[in-house]
């Protein structure tokens, strides 16, 4: 200070002044009927001090002073995230300085990767504690075997996913399978269910105590959209044929008469959002050992009544499936946690407080991180890159739309025509009528597709048009670029005009395009945010470069295998550096679906049946087009 010309006095009051270095707190905690218990300990100060030091602490101060007029250096990390943690539990002042306190079980996670950042927190971990916590922070390492019918069949990162579950359901937690769209989610929660199916199987057979058999008896509760119904039962039987499956599904007297057949049985029951809602009365006294809802952000609005009905419904075990747990608004991420663990992320009025208003309006980082930290432990998300070691460059899959109502009643009207048409004819007649068949057979494809199509004037609903939207609304929202295929134009602009007021961007491409207006339209798909380009088949099988989409949807998969491999590889070409994910838009219980069973067991007839122009003489009898046929109509027009 000489050296500037000054001289510095020191009052004996500042000199007087104390400062204590950060307190060394000890926290034991312990798991027992799965509570956390905590207990508070300092050795520096009394734990009222401690408390308060906690509750007003502010990050923005270097200082506390403390009643007696001392102050305490805040500079070190072990207060900060004391402070921080008893902020985001809401720990009152009253139970910090008790020093002894009970959480949920489900905030261990949490608490351990808070507090172990500290070396001024001494943390005491029980037994208990330790083994939870480590289960879930080596599942790849953990005992859980795959069912033996499926280990050939899942890759691994879908066996790290249905590991994952096993350890969710083992500590008593809920949570979302986030995986990206395409990477087997509903395959990987086929497996739970089938391996938790077996065990209790096993246990029935083993159990001689009535409280064994009672505990054998599973039921497990699929909720989904309504397109994936039948596509579920479709997987389930694909996947685990011995898992029994029924659907509450049909009429209220056909829903109500499965839910009653459930007594004394074990297996999965499938149903639609929609439909649980309805029936939200009957599930009243049912409890199920596994409830999984897939496409998650159906109840992303938590005040509607599907929400509700999903949250009403009593399971041991919840589990979510989407791959856009966060569409619009983090109030959508609140609302599936507080169907997989209600009050983990507190109610919503506290987390739009903490979380959701200073992360949108104040971008504050503190926050995002709290909340990252927070549900870490119950969010499994795998994006195509992550795993592309473990994938194909190409993944198919069918899906299957179940019509229903005037769509159905009109399609099964069609087939009894054609059938009765077939069965006064002759093979000699039936050859010479070839072309009056192939077009009853092409009305078939268009009520498939859309009656809208073949009748004018038709506003009833289309089965496939709507599980189309929803795979392309769950791409775009992932971030996906997507191929739609059709053959028929007209279906183009039906689905086209359905994007347009669901405000999706699109480019269009059929017969009509000038050559240089096609190059324009690819360059600019290739480049852009435009999250879909529809195609009709025989103008984009070939010559096209749509290497910047990674899905593509066949929506009416039904002539030439070899043309519509042509169209996906329109995608699936040098130059793509994605995984692209191929879905086939199928018609349940219909002449697409025979087609679809022939191809895979008769790939050359198949072949010959599905390319039009080729349809000779020898390509196609009568005896085999009325096996097709055989069974594609439900007299009940259900």
């Amino acid at each position: 200070a000489a050296a500037f010309g000054a001289e510095i006095y020191i009052s004996d009051a500042l000199k007087g002044i104390r400062v204590l270095p950060s307190p060394h707190v000890s926290v034991g905690i312990s798991l027992a009927g799965g509570l956390l218990e905590l207990e508070l300990s300092c050795e520096e100060m009394p734990l009222s001090e401690l408390a308060e030091i906690l509750s007003r602490y502010d990050r923005k101060r270097k200082y506390f002073r403390l009643k007696d007029g001392s102050f305490v250096d805040l500079s070190d990390t072990g207060v900060r995230s004391l402070s921080e943690l008893g902020r985001s539990l809401r720990l009152n002042e009253k139970e910090l300085a008790e020093g002894s306190l009970q959480l949920p079980g489900y905030r261990a996670l949490y608490l351990d990767d808070s507090l172990e950042e500290s070396s001024f927190v001494n943390l005491s971990r029980g037994k208990s504690f330790r083994a939870l916590v480590r289960s879930m922070k080596t599942v790849e390492d953990s005992d859980y075997e795959v069912p033996p019918e499926l280990a050939g069949i899942l890759r691994g990162y879908q066996k790290t996913g249905f590991r994952w579950i096993k350890t969710l359901q083992a500590n008593g937690f809920g949570g979302i399978l986030a995986d990206d769209m395409g990477l087997g989610k509903t395959l990987q929660a086929i497996a739970f269910l089938l391996s938790d199916w077996k065990e209790k199987e096993r246990k029935r057979e083993d159990g001689r105590e009535a409280a064994a058999r009672k505990e054998a008896e599973r039921h497990y509760l699929v909720v989904c959209p309504a397109s994936l119904v039948y596509n579920w039962k479709s997987e389930l039987e694909r996947f685990a044929p011995s898992l029994p499956v029924s659907l509450a599904a049909g009429s209220q007297a056909e829903r109500e008469e499965t839910l009653r057949g459930l007594e004394g049985r074990s297996g999965v029951l499938v149903t639609s959002y929609d439909l649980l809602r309805r029936d939200i009365d009957l599930y009243e006294k049912l409890t199920f050992a596994v409830q999984i809802i897939d496409e998650a952000q159906f109840i992303k609005n938590h005040s509607t009544q599907a929400a509700r009905a999903v949250k009403a419904v009593r399971a041991d075990f919840r589990l979510a499936l989407t791959g856009t747990p966060v569409e619009n608004r983090l109030s959508e991420l609140w609302s599936i946690f507080d169907y997989l663990m209600p009050g983990y992320l507190f109610s919503y009025t506290r987390f739009r407080e903490e979380f959701e208003s200073p992360i949108v309006n104040r971008e504050d980082e503190g926050a995002a991180e709290r909340l990252q930290k927070m549900i870490r432990p119950f969010v499994l998300r795998r994006l195509k890159q992550d795993v592309l070691a473990d994938l194909p460059d190409k993944i198919e899959k069918n899906m299957y739309a179940a019509m229903e109502g005037e769509q159905r009643q009109l399609y099964d009207a069609h087939v009894q025509r054609l059938v009765m048409l077939l069965s006064g004819q002759s093979e000699k007649e039936f050859q010479t009528a070839k072309i009056q068949i192939l077009a009853e057979l092409t009305k078939l494809r268009q009520l498939c597709c859309d009656p809208g199509l073949l009748l004018e004037g038709y506003e009833g609903e289309s089965a496939k048009t709507q599980l189309c939207l929803e795979l392309i609304q769950n791409a775009a929202e992932g971030g996906h670029k997507v191929l739609l295929f059709s053959q028929f134009t007209t279906m183009l602009e039906r689905l086209k005009a359905a994007l347009k007021k669901e405000g999706i961007r699109f480019y269009s491409l059929d017969g009509s395009t000038p050559k240089a207006r096609r190059v324009q339209l690819v360059d600019a798909f290739n480049r852009d945010e435009t999250q879909v380009f529809c195609i009709s088949l025989k103008a984009g099988g070939t010559g096209l470069n749509l290497t910047g989409a990674d899905i593509v949807i066949h929506f009416d998969p039904w002539w030439n295998v070899a043309v519509q491999n042509q169209a996906t590889d329109r995608a699936h070409r040098i130059g793509q550096k994605k995984v692209v994910t191929v879905y086939r838009l199928i018609a349940r219980d219909t002449i697409e679906e025979k087609i679809v069973q022939l191809q895979e067991k008769k790939s050359r007839l198949a072949e010959q049946i599905l390319g039009g122009e080729e349809m000779g003489p020898a390509a196609l009898s009568k005896e085999a087009l009325m096996e097709i046929l055989e069974g594609t109509a439900k007299n009940d027009g259900a």
